[in-house]
């Protein structure tokens, strides 16, 4: 998530805080050999937590590690308890920053994160499903033949096993995507549609088994999110936030477009809905809830 910000210039000042002293010391001064290929920016980084002080946005990205066969909700313990000794740290060096969490399971952590700052109007939030949309956007461009970023397409709910692809908002173009067949063949079936969202759903796994962790694309789509918040761009992006109201839940993080600006989640979106998948996004917060009640959030 460092690079990626780093290349992309959305930072001038950026601290590595890392209980290993040695790791973070390495990660800066790796940073740093690179300093003439990026936006000029100051990389700075140590193992005292005072590091992150007077930060506009801390992200935080610490925690065990997913395994092969683990599911991010089965992490949910061990990375709880990290973000409530975290975040009363953060808050008290950073008091005006915006807080975003990437540790998974990212809407169980985000929900602890909230509690333990007292923050409730947006400044702390998820990184959710933007990953997942653009896993999702990357294999609809792939199977229709087109530039990834002419598919307009987003998934909602939990970022893990129970999330849901739109399909009734997703195009391209304008064309809906069950009705895209701009050569005259065949329009995207439901078989072909499953198939895609069992792809996304399953995309981390595979790369897990291949190569231990998921690094560029999450860190990627976290730089995205810093960028939105540093530029005060009021991006829509699917993020994990508190839910007051939307669909009728509440008292649960999850993902659902918002407009992300200077000061956090200023809106969440409430887009129209198949019946089909308002109830599958019901049943993604209640497996939220599940965790949370059994970890006492």
């Amino acid at each position: 998530m460092a690079y990626a910000s780093l290349l992309r210039g959305a930072a001038r000042t950026m601290a590595l805080y890392d209980i290993d002293r040695d790791r973070a010391l390495a990660e800066v001064l790796d940073l740093d050999h690179g300093s003439q290929f990026y936006p000029t920016a100051n990389v700075i980084g140590s193992d005292d937590i005072a590091v992150t002080a007077e930060s506009e946005i801390v992200v935080i990205t610490a925690g065990a590690k997913q395994k092969p066969g683990q599911t991010r909700l089965e992490l949910a313990t061990v990375n709880v308890q990290m973000c409530r000794s975290l975040m009363p740290k953060l808050l008290e060096l950073s008091p005006d920053a915006i807080f975003l969490l990437v540790t998974n399971p990212v809407d169980v952590v985000t929900h602890a994160a909230v509690q333990a700052s007292g923050l409730t109007n947006g400044r702390v939030f998820g990184s959710g499903t933007v990953l997942d949309s653009s896993r999702l956007r990357t294999l609809l461009a792939q199977e229709c033949d087109v530039a990834v970023h002419s598919v307009n397409a987003f998934i909602v709910g939990e970022h893990g096993d129970s999330q849901v692809p739109v399909w009734s908002q997703a195009d391209i173009g304008g064309v809906p995507i069950r009705d895209w067949c701009p050569s005259g063949g065949t329009p995207l079936d439901e078989p072909t549609l499953d198939r895609i969202a069992h792809e996304v759903v399953n995309a981390a796994e595979q790369i897990i088994r291949g190569k231990g962790a998921t690094n560029f694309a999450v860190g990627l789509s976290a730089a995205e999110i810093v960028a939105a918040v540093l530029n005060h761009e009021r991006s829509v992006m699917p993020v994990s936030s508190l839910l007051a109201g939307q669909y009728g839940m509440d008292d649960v993080c999850l993902s659902l477009p918002s407009i992300v600006d200077g000061n956090g989640v200023d809106v969440v979106l409430t887009p129209p809905l198949s019946e089909h998948e308002t109830g599958a996004l019901r049943h993604s917060a209640e497996t939220i809830r599940g965790v949370q009640r059994s970890l006492g959030i």
